[in-house]
């Protein structure tokens, strides 16, 4: 996690340093995470999404960010023949892949006048979340949460609109990871943001 707060800090940086190529969202999304042998979990997440463009022409940008997600979700347990409900503690999760975008159109640069644009990515991340298991001992079902981290591939792609002056814009996205190591999580994802 302290490295992951060091590249922030190290991305703000940038910021200061060349304050045209670096732009960065704020906003909120859902993600959906499933994991074998664990309950499904739909989490609401707040995002924050810096991001650094390292080549840029008139009509489109390479860059490189952070699109961090955090989550939480209420979640319950309900037997299969219907004759009991449980709370189950809050969930909660972090998602921050380190994606490469081509931005095209809206978005892409702060001098792109274009009203409309789009990207799409791909990368490596990291989520970190809480699962809920059901496991059966004999004739009873047994609720338990366990705490987990998987790393794999990303993918992303979404639409911006422009808004106002500067090239600020709103984005849609979409997003799948798929963990590799522990428990291979699959983890799906859209939101919206509003990028500065």
């Amino acid at each position: 996690m302290k490295k992951f707060l060091l590249l922030i800090v190290l991305v703000s940086a940038i910021h200061i340093a060349n304050a045209q190529r670096f732009t960065h969202g704020v906003g909120f999304g859902v993600f959906v995470i499933d994991a074998p042998s664990t309950d499904l979990g739909a989490f609401g997440t707040i995002t924050y999404s810096p991001k650094y463009n390292f080549y840029e022409t008139e009509a489109l940008s390479v860059s490189v960010g952070i699109p961090l997600n955090v989550g939480f979700a209420e979640s319950y347990v309900v037997d299969y023949s219907g004759y009991y409900y449980e709370a189950a503690p809050i969930r909660f999760m972090i998602n921050a892949p380190m994606m490469i975008n081509l931005n095209v159109g809206a978005g892409s640069t702060k001098q792109n006048e274009k009203r409309f644009g789009f990207f799409i990515g791909g990368g490596f991340g990291l989520h970190y979340g809480d699962y809920g298991v059901t496991r059966v001992e004999g004739n009873y079902e047994y609720y338990d949460t366990q705490y987990g981290a998987t790393f794999g591939p990303s993918a992303n792609a979404g639409f911006r609109i422009a808004v106002g002056k500067h090239q600020k814009n709103i984005e849609t996205y979409f997003t799948y990871g798929k963990g590799v190591t522990n428990q291979k999580t699959a983890i799906y994802g859209m939101g919206a943001l509003f990028n500065f």
